[in-house]
């Protein structure tokens, strides 16, 4: 009656252990789509229509250090809990969440620790946007550079979003 009753309450903990990890793993990945597309979609687009090109970037500059900082805290986070969530997920979705997490911390990284203080190099060689040729030479290497990270920015979306989906229609039935 004992062994019966703790094997019970065990596999009752787990299933609800199972549900809290689910759930908190899926909030993270919330936070991680919504982040990212609030401030890739709105609030961006918002600053950038609202004040001149300089002022737009010094604003949207100071902007970047705390919010490629929570994509790395997210995506740690998630490589975190998706350990947790490794009995729930098919073997190869949890495979594929795994390969898709672990680039995306490595991605942040490198945009948070690499990226970011090589296009802050960069722009102090621009005096302004709006007065300096587009054909200068800090001018070419800051949209190549502004090209790399906008497109880490959609990979790490399109990431989250399949994420989400993995987590959502790929559990072990």
């Amino acid at each position: 009656m004992l062994q019966h009753t703790r094997t019970l309450f065990i596999k009752l903990y787990n299933g609800h252990m199972n549900n809290v990890w689910n759930f908190c793993y899926n909030l993270i990945l919330s936070l991680w789509v919504g982040g990212i597309s609030i401030f890739t979609f709105i609030i961006t687009p918002v600053i950038f229509r609202s004040f001149d090109r300089d002022m737009a970037g010094k604003i949207v500059g100071k902007l970047f250090p705390g919010y490629f900082i929570y994509n790395l805290v997210l995506s740690v986070l998630t490589l975190m809990l998706l350990m947790t969530m490794r009995p729930l997920l098919a073997k190869w979705g949890f495979k594929l969440s795994l390969i898709l997490v672990a680039c995306a911390v490595i991605i942040n990284l490198f945009v948070a620790f690499k990226l970011h203080p090589d296009v802050n190099k960069v722009k102090q060689e621009i005096h302004s946007f709006e007065g300096q040729a587009d054909d200068s030479p800090a001018r070419k290497e800051f949209r190549k550079l502004h090209m790399v990270s906008a497109s880490l920015n959609l990979m790490l979306l399109a990431g989250g979003i399949t994420l989400l989906f993995i987590s959502s229609a790929l559990k072990k039935q």
